[in-house]
């Protein structure tokens, strides 16, 4: 069986954007292939994060990902920082990095013209310790955004020249899997672009009913259709879009059929998209509150990940050192 590796980040809470996309596509894969996932932690420190905030984040996603399918039956989930095989690999695999292609990566030097006052080796070497987390499974195929396309093309080119330096055929190189082609887009609330953290446009799925309402009551729509069939500007657009995702197929029917005839009241279906996102949402949140509660589960899960990840982990690196010639 193919095995797939994915990393998450422990960013703050899911949003519906983030559950219709990688989340979903982790809990398919889970059933097909030999999953690990990872919550990157360590990767997070180049943004120097204080200890009880990684602490507190990793719990979060960790409960949040287990509510919303992650099943630890069937796929290993466990936090980077547990798995210190990976360090020592990410040691290796630097020894044969070079400064000049690290520097050439566009995340590398679009951090360096975001965070000037900020410029670590961390983020320098980002694709050494991503190549790492996948070549430390041997890992097939990796679930990653187009933006990561990159350095996903490093962690070929590092297990290439592992193999080639040498003179073996140890490490596969990993192929990528384009979960923006496949997952479910879903819009965000302010008229523009994809649902996101970072563009303050997110229904999360901790958020209670009273904040679900408030949000999509405040999104952006226009003045209402002055002519019959007239196409709908992107605000508008987008609002259906999320109605077909959560709504029922009369519902979006009603409404769709109101709006070409010019006779929508955006009043009327923000409401009703609220009720049917608050109940697509609830379940979803009750559980994430369950599961956060339970720290001992929690702390059962992330030990039993760790203990199945390290096991990978260090059959990889026994093998490693004797390749290199390190005693095992």
């Amino acid at each position: 069986m193919e095995t797939v590796l994915s990393g998450i980040r422990p960013t703050g809470n899911l949003h519906l954007g983030n559950y219709f996309g990688a989340v979903q596509s982790f809990v398919k894969l889970q059933d097909a292939y030999q999953c690990f996932f990872f919550i990157a932690d360590w990767h997070s420190l180049t943004t120097h994060p204080r200890p009880e905030n990684i602490r507190q984040s990793v719990k979060t996603i960790l409960a949040e990902y287990l509510a919303c399918g992650i099943d630890p039956e069937k796929a290993t989930i466990y936090v980077q920082s547990d798995v210190i095989q990976v360090a020592e690999l990410y040691l290796y695999l630097n020894m044969n990095a070079y400064l000049g292609e690290l520097e050439r990566v566009t995340s590398f030097k679009e951090k360096v013209r975001k965070q000037p006052d900020n410029i670590n080796a961390g983020l320098l070497t980002y694709p050494s310790l991503m190549a790492a987390d996948i070549l430390i499974h041997k890992a097939n195929k990796v679930p990653v955004g187009k933006d990561q396309e990159q350095n996903m093309e490093m962690a070929r080119k590092f297990a290439r020249r592992f193999n080639t330096i040498y003179n073996v055929a140890y490490f596969p190189e990993p192929e990528s899997f384009h979960l923006s082609d496949k997952a479910l887009k879903v819009p965000g609330l302010d008229g523009s672009g994809k649902m996101g953290k970072s563009e303050g446009n997110a229904i999360y799925l901790i958020d209670d009913e009273q904040t679900i309402q408030k949000k999509v009551m405040k999104a952006v729509t226009d003045a209402g259709p002055t002519h019959p069939n007239s196409e709908k500007p992107e605000a508008v657009a987008n609002l259906f879009a999320l109605m077909e995702i959560v709504s029922s197929q009369d519902t979006c029917r009603y409404f769709n059929e109101k709006y070409n005839t010019c006779e929508i009241r955006y009043g009327d279906m923000k409401k009703q998209l609220a009720e049917d996102i608050n109940a697509f949402c609830t379940p979803i949140r009750k559980k994430i509150l369950e599961i956060t509660a339970d720290t001992t589960y929690l702390d059962q899960v992330a030990r039993r990940g760790a203990q199945k990840a390290t096991e990978s982990a260090a059959q990889t690196i026994r093998e490693v050192r004797e390749i290199i010639g390190f005693r095992p």
